[in-house]
């Protein structure tokens, strides 16, 4: 009888350790389908290249685009009463002020309505 306890204990034994090898083995698995998922989406060094290059590319755009706009600006002609009316009424610093009448091409009335919306 002592035997036969034994013998079912052990058994008892072996069923939970191949239950746990089992499920250690599942988790094994899923980890190799993650694995071999993520090698599959692997990003190539040609690409990433590419789109560093791109974004150079476009940020070199838009500060040429920046430059030329300012030039036109520099070329609007402005007096320095609208500029000190502007100032003095809207109580705003003097670059603001020149920026925002040069923007409107000079006009007075047009570069305090900007300002007020």
């Amino acid at each position: 009888m002592a035997d036969e306890e034994n013998v079912n204990g052990n058994s008892e034994d072996s069923e939970k350790s191949q239950k746990k090898g089992a499920k250690y083995d599942s988790g094994a698995a899923d980890l190799e389908k993650v694995t071999d998922y993520a090698e599959e989406k692997e990003i190539s060094t040609q690409d990433v290249a590419d789109a560093i290059s791109a974004i150079g590319d476009r940020r070199n755009k838009e500060a040429l685009e920046k430059q030329a706009r300012e030039k036109e600006l520099l070329k609007v002609s402005i007096k320095k009463e609208d500029v000190d009316l502007i100032v003095r009424e809207m109580e705003i610093s003097r670059i603001r002020a020149e920026r925002t009448l040069r923007e409107h091409h000079g006009n007075v009335v047009k570069a305090l309505i900007a300002l007020t919306d």
